[in-house]
C-alpha cells in the first residue's frame, strides 16, 4: 500500500501520537503560572526608555555581528565553492580530484554547529566581538562552499563547451559562459544566509557572546517578560524587514537559468549589484570599527590545560551509545514534528483567513525564538529530556518549514484548488488535494535537508534540556575536559556527514520523477 500524494506531509505527523501519550509523564507541578504571565506580557510589552535603549543596544550589535559574519562567509563561501566545483577543474586540468579532496576537507568545518565553534573559541582567545563572527563564518562559509559548487556543477554546460571550441581561453570561458546562470541562485541563497545570520547571532548571544541574545536571556531568567517581549517584538520587526527586502531585492535581481550578456536589464541589474557592494564594503568597516573588533587579538590563544595522564581512558567511558542513540532520536522526532505539524495547521486553519494570518505571526516568531530559550520556557513545566528538547527544536523549525510551506501553496497554480471548491469540495479537501498534491515530493524533500539541519542543531538544546551529546559537551566545557571535547566534535561531525549523506539520498529519491 502507498499514501496518496497529498498525504504524504501529513505523515510525519503521526509522530504526535506517541508524544502526547508520553507528554503527562513529563509534566511536573509548578510553572503554569508563569507560562500565563509569559503569554499575557505579549500584548504588554515594556515601552521603558532605559529598556528600550539597552534592547536597541543589543540589536545592534547581534546585526552587526550577522552582518560581518555573513559577508565574510559569502565571500569565503564563494571562492571555496569555485575550488571546488568539478565542471571548474575539468575545464582547467581536465581532473576533478582537487575538488573531490577539498570537498571532503569542507565538510569538516560545516559539520560543527556555529554555536560549538563559538563556545571553542570563548575557551581559546576570551570573550571578544570578533569570536561570534569567526564562529558564523566558518561553518556558513563551508555550506556556502557546498551551495556554490553545486549550484555550478549543476548548470549547462553547452555554452561553454561551445567557447572552449571556439578557441576561448578556460578562465574566460568559464566566466563568460557559466557566471551570470550562476548569479541569480547565489543572490537567492545569499539572501537566506544573512537571515540565517541574524538567527545564529541571536543564539550565540543567548550563550554569552553579547547582543540581543544576552538580554532575552537575561530578561527571561529574571522573569522580566514585559521586557522579554519588547525585545522579542523589536527582532521580529528587524526580521520581518529583512525578509521584505530579500525579497524585493530577489524578485528585482532574480534572473532565467539562460540569459544574455548583451540584456538590457542584466546590464542594469548588473550595475545595480555592483553599486551595493560599493555601498556595503564601508557599511561593514565602520561596523567593525563600532564593535571594536581587532582581528590581531584573535592571534593571542590562551594556552589550554594539558590533558591528564588516563585522561583519554574517561572519555572514552563515557556512554557513547546511549548520547548518539538519543542525538539521534531528538533529531528525527523534531523533524517529525517540524514537517508533519506544518500542514497539519496550515489544513486546520484553512476555512478562515484570520487563522492563516495567525499562523503566520506563531512561524515567525518560531524562526526567531532561539531554540534554548524555548527549552527553558518550557522547563518551566516539563522535565528536561528528550521530549522538552524535541518541542523546542520541533517549534523554531516548525516556523521555517511552515513558511516555505504557505510560500509554495501560494505559489501553486490555483486551477484544482478552484475545480474542486466548485464541485462541493470543502476548504480543507480544496487545499489537501489542489494544492498539496503538487507540493509533496518537494516538501519532503527540503523536510530532509532540514533534518540534516536539526542534527546540527540538536546540540542547542541538549545544552539546555540535558539530552543527547549536547547535554555532555556542556558537562565537558564546565569541566574543561579537552580531550572528551576532541572525542565529542568527532562524534558530531561523523554523525552531520553520515545525515547529510542520507538526507542527499532522501531528497535524490524524493525528486526523482
Amino acid at each position: 500500500m502507498k499514501a496518496a500524494a497529498p498525504l504524504l506531509p501529513l505523515l510525519p505527523a503521526l509522530v504526535l501520537v506517541p508524544v502526547l501519550l508520553l507528554l503527562p509523564w513529563q509534566l511536573h507541578g509548578g510553572g503554569w503560572d508563569l507560562i500565563g504571565q509569559f503569554l499575557m506580557a505579549a500584548l504588554q510589552p515594556s515601552t521603558d526608555p532605559v529598556v528600550l535603549q539597552s534592547l536597541l543596544r543589543g540589536l545592534g550589535i547581534t546585526a552587526g555581528m550577522a552582518l560581518l559574519g555573513w559577508f565574510s562567509s559569502l565571500l569565503l563561501g564563494v571562492v571555496g565553492g569555485l575550488a571546488s566545483s568539478r565542471l571548474l577543474w575539468r575545464t582547467l586540468i581536465g581532473h576533478t580530484w582537487p575538488a573531490e579532496a577539498l570537498r571532503r576537507v569542507l565538510a569538516i568545518p560545516r559539520s560543527i554547529h556555529e554555536l560549538i565553534w563559538g563556545l571553542l573559541l570563548l575557551q581559546v582567545v576570551g570573550l571578544q566581538p570578533a569570536v561570534a563572527v569567526i564562529a558564523i563564518a566558518i561553518p556558513f562559509s563551508a555550506l556556502v562552499a557546498r551551495v556554490v559548487s553545486d549550484l555550478l556543477d549543476s548548470l549547462p554546460d553547452a555554452n561553454l563547451h561551445a567557447l572552449r571550441a571556439a578557441g576561448s581561453p578556460a578562465p574566460a570561458a568559464l566566466l563568460t559562459a557559466m557566471g551570470p546562470p550562476l548569479l541569480p541562485g547565489l543572490i537567492s541563497y545569499g539572501g537566506y544566509r544573512l537571515e540565517c545570520a541574524l538567527r545564529s547571532a541571536t543564539l550565540l548571544g543567548v550563550f554569552g557572546l553579547g547582543g540581543l541574545g544576552n538580554e532575552l536571556l537575561l530578561t527571561l531568567q529574571s522573569l522580566e517578560f514585559q521586557e522579554l517581549w519588547s525585545g522579542l517584538w523589536l527582532l521580529l520587526a528587524v526580521m520581518l524587514s529583512l525578509e521584505a527586502l530579500i525579497g524585493a531585492l530577489r524578485k528585482r535581481w532574480g534572473m532565467p537559468a539562460r540569459l544574455s550578456l548583451r540584456s538590457a536589464g542584466v546590464g542594469q541589474r548588473g550595475r545595480e549589484l555592483v553599486l551595493t557592494l560599493v555601498v556595503l564594503v564601508p557599511v561593514l568597516l565602520g561596523v567593525g570599527r563600532a564593535m571594536a573588533i581587532d582581528p590581531a587579538a584573535i592571534l593571542h590563544w590562551h594556552p589550554l590545560p594539558p590533558i591528564a595522564p588516563g585522561g583519554w581512558g574517561e572519555a572514552l567511558a563515557l556512554p557513547w551509545p546511549a548520547l548518539i542513540l538519543n542525538t539521534v532520536l531528538l533529531t528525527l522526532l523534531a523533524a517529525a514534528l517540524a514537517v508533519g505539524v506544518a500542514p497539519l495547521l496550515l489544513l486546520l486553519v484553512a476555512p478562515w483567513s484570520w487563522g492563516q494570518r495567525l499562523l503566520q505571526l506563531v512561524w515567525a516568531i518560531g524562526r526567531l525564538w532561539p531554540p534554548p530559550l524555548t527549552a527553558l520556557l518550557l522547563l518551566f513545566a516539563l522535565k528536561p529530556g528528550l521530549i522538552t528538547a524535541a518541542l523546542a527544536l520541533g517549534f523554531h523549525n516548525l516556523g521555517i518549514l511552515g513558511r516555505l510551506l504557505l510560500e509554495g501553496t501560494e505559489a501553486a497554480a490555483p486551477g484544482p484548488q478552484e475545480a474542486l471548491r466548485n464541485a462541493g469540495a470543502g476548504p480543507r479537501l480544496a487545499l489537501l488535494y489542489g494544492r498539496f498534491s503538487g507540493l509533496a515530493r518537494s516538501y519532503l524533500a527540503y523536510g530532509a535537508y532540514r533534518a540534516d539541519v536539526i542534527l546540527r542543531e540538536t546540540v542547542v538544546v541538549g545544552l539546555v534540556a540535558g539530552t543527547g551529546l549536547g547535554s555532555q559537551l556542556n558537562e565537558s566545557l564546565s569541566a574543561f575536559a579537552f580531550d572528551q571535547l576532541l572525542l565529542l566534535l568527532v562524534a558530531y561531525a561523523a554523525l552531520t556527514l553520515l545525515g547529510e549523506d542520507l538526507s542527499d539520498r532522501a531528497r535524490h529519491r524524493l525528486l526523482q520523477p
